[in-house]
């Protein structure tokens, strides 16, 4: 319900959950009580979908899926405001920890040939999440590791009918 609509009031998602509002009140002492527990809860999810994944350990192209599958679920499950999470600072320096997880597999997928050298720096580690998150969005019929064999595959493969050749441009100097 806070994702489809951010400012609702506690006594909307009360109804919404079928339960009078001092219930909520007496587990959450307000709004932002409740939006930090969610907020908590989606991060717990993502940091256990990263060790699900073994990012460190597992083959790249198998972490990859893992990771992809994982997060699929917890965008699915947990689709909150990224924007007003990452404004708690708890909740920021958490999502940072695990941003530079992704970004040192992200460099051991690229060292170990699964994705191409030469990217701009960073494109890889915002490309991804932009993709996860739309599959997990759009295509709601699939289950998680059917979405994620979608995303893995647009992200090797691409979405063209035959593989591009051409180089990437070259950042221009100056």
């Amino acid at each position: 319900m806070l994702a489809a609509d951010p400012g609702a009031g506690i006594a909307d998602i009360a109804a919404e959950a079928g339960v009078d509002r001092r219930t909520v009140y007496r587990r959450f002492s307000s709004r932002e009580a409740l939006l930090a527990a969610v907020h908590g809860a989606r991060l717990d999810a993502i940091e256990a979908a990263l060790g699900r994944a073994r990012l460190r350990e597992a083959p790249v192209q198998v972490a990859l899926h893992r990771y992809v599958e994982g997060i699929i679920e917890v965008n699915r499950t947990w689709p909150v405001d990224l924007a007003r999470m990452l404004a708690d600072a708890p909740s920021r320096e958490r999502r940072d920890h695990v941003v530079r997880e992704v970004e040192t597999f992200l460099t051991r997928a690229t060292d170990e040939g699964l994705l191409r050298q030469g990217l701009p720096p960073g494109f890889a580690a915002s490309f991804i999440p932009l993709l996860v998150h739309q599959v997990a969005r759009n295509l709601p019929g699939l289950t998680a590791a059917q979405a994620a064999d979608v995303a893995v595959d647009a992200l090797l493969n691409g979405i063209g009918a035959a593989p591009a050749r051409s180089p990437l441009p070259q950042p221009r100097s100056g």
